[in-house]
């Protein structure tokens, strides 16, 4: 009778609450600046990707008349031109929705190249070590000796100016940030208790790159690609306004601030709108970062 009791007793309620999540820890643990920051980059986000709904003009239509308006709050501006026109009446705000747009979109694709093969490099050189590791080495050291732009010059002379090439050479922007740090990470992680049980028990090396050492250098990792993000924003400004960026007519921020040099005594706005939408992104995802950075300095479990 009391087996029958036991075995037909109804469970018990679980205690279990599972583990946090991720980001609502994190929200928790930001201020009310950094919470302002965020929603403001999210909401640039939105923007970017709605542009081609929100932007009010072409940006490529041309309206000669309309040449060198001053934006709203300067004399002679066009309330239609919330933020002016360039050289050739062209839409200022429309051009740097745009603009912004294919910029973010270079950039965030340009980081997740970098992260793949600097974090997968890196796993390498610090979990294999030997020869192999060293030889990885040698080519990050290499890549910091030699200047960025030096790089970029002699792909883009090779494989020539078109959008997936300046995808590539940006991604090769930043690879060797994540090969070094995670080579540091792996090499001080792999020395740990639980991961030499786990080598003593046997198991696959694939199963502890994933389970045991992945997870615990995850947190480095976002902190570099945040601020490596924002690096590539900048190199991206860097060779289109050098002119081996996007080829006119598409704009980027960075062709803008290169188009619009030749205007600052006359006309600045057409350099500084651009320019100002560089600075206040790349700002954005720089506090990101360093927030990110204090964040996770705690173990989230």
């Amino acid at each position: 009778m009391t087996e029958l009791t036991v075995a037909f007793a109804p469970p018990r309620a679980s205690t279990h609450k599972g583990k946090p999540n991720l980001f609502k820890t994190l929200w928790s643990r930001a201020n009310l600046f950094t919470r302002a920051n965020l929603c403001l980059f999210a909401l640039v986000l939105i923007v970017a990707a709605l542009a081609q709904w929100i932007a009010p003009f072409d940006p490529d239509a041309q309206k000669l008349l309309a040449r060198l308006k001053p934006p709203v709050g300067f004399g002679g501006a066009n309330p239609t031109y919330l933020l002016g026109t360039d050289q050739l009446g062209r839409d200022m705000l429309s051009r740097s929705l745009h603009g912004l747009r294919l910029t973010l979109a270079i950039a965030l694709i340009g980081s997740m190249i970098s992260l793949v093969l600097g974090t997968t490099l890196g796993i390498i050189a610090g979990y294999a070590r030997g020869w192999f590791g060293g030889v990885i080495m040698a080519v990050v050291d290499i890549q910091l000796a030699i200047p960025f732009t030096l790089i970029a010059l002699v792909v883009i002379a090779v494989f020539g100016n078109s959008l997936p090439v300046l995808i590539v050479t940006i991604g090769l922007a930043g690879w060797e940030v994540y090969a070094r740090v995670v080579r540091a990470q792996v090499l001080a992680v792999s020395r740990m208790p639980f991961v030499e049980a786990a080598v003593a028990a046997g198991a696959p090396h694939g199963r502890i790159l994933v389970k045991h050492i992945l997870p615990n250098i995850a947190s480095p990792i976002i902190v570099v690609w945040t601020m490596t993000f924002s690096a590539l924003i900048l190199a991206e400004s860097s060779l289109s306004f050098l002119g081996l960026g996007v080829q006119p007519p598409t704009a980027t921020l960075g062709s803008m601030v290169g188009l619009g040099r030749d205007y600052l005594a006359s006309s600045p706005w057409i350099a500084l709108v651009p320019a100002c939408a560089i600075m206040f992104v790349s700002l954005q995802v720089l506090l990101i970062g360093d927030w990110l950075r204090d964040a996770l300095d705690i173990r989230l479990k």
